[in-house]
């Protein structure tokens, strides 16, 4: 019986957190610290990008965020659960290494699939976008709590407080 509710919770929170990463759409609304996405992905305005060159970017962007949806739902379950692991005193040691390994893996694969992502975007950027183009605040660490890359973000409450390092 225990075992059937724990599936049964597991499988929830999987749907839970692969439908969240989908209702948040392709770049636009408010991130976890009320950052906007749009401006923690955007170096529009710091590489000054042509019209033609907003509009693929755009679609880049938007391709990536359809290829990683299903990463970051995953990465989402990952954290919930071994935020879960960590709050239980009961928890065996070996299943939170286990699933930290499990996140880490995960965020390795989303590191290769923002590395891909920067490789396509310098193809229609000019040498000097490119010498800019990483060093601004758009494609610097900030992508929401625990980055889209695993970092820290650049925006409030990034410092290290209480917690920090538990649930990344």
């Amino acid at each position: 019986m225990k075992k059937v509710l724990a599936g049964l919770v597991l499988l929830s929170f999987t749907v839970l957190g692969v439908t969240y990463a989908f209702a948040q759409g392709p770049g636009f609304g408010p991130g976890p610290r009320g950052i906007h996405r749009q401006e923690s992905w955007g170096p529009e305005k710091a590489l000054n990008l042509t019209p033609e060159q907003q509009t693929k970017f755009q679609e880049l962007r938007r391709k990536v965020d359809a290829d990683t949806a299903q990463l970051r739902g995953t990465m989402l379950t990952k954290r919930l659960e071994l935020k879960s692991l960590w709050s239980d005193p009961k928890a065996d040691p070996k299943a939170i290494t286990d699933k930290e390994k499990e996140l880490r893996n995960l965020q390795n694969q989303m590191k290769d699939k923002m590395v891909q992502f920067k490789l396509e975007a310098r193809q229609f950027l000019t040498p000097e976008q490119i010498s800019e183009f990483g060093q601004g605040p758009g494609m610097g660490g900030g992508f929401g709590r625990g980055g889209m890359m695993g970092g820290r973000g650049k925006g409030p409450g990034s410092g290290m407080g209480p917690g920090y390092g538990m649930c990344q």
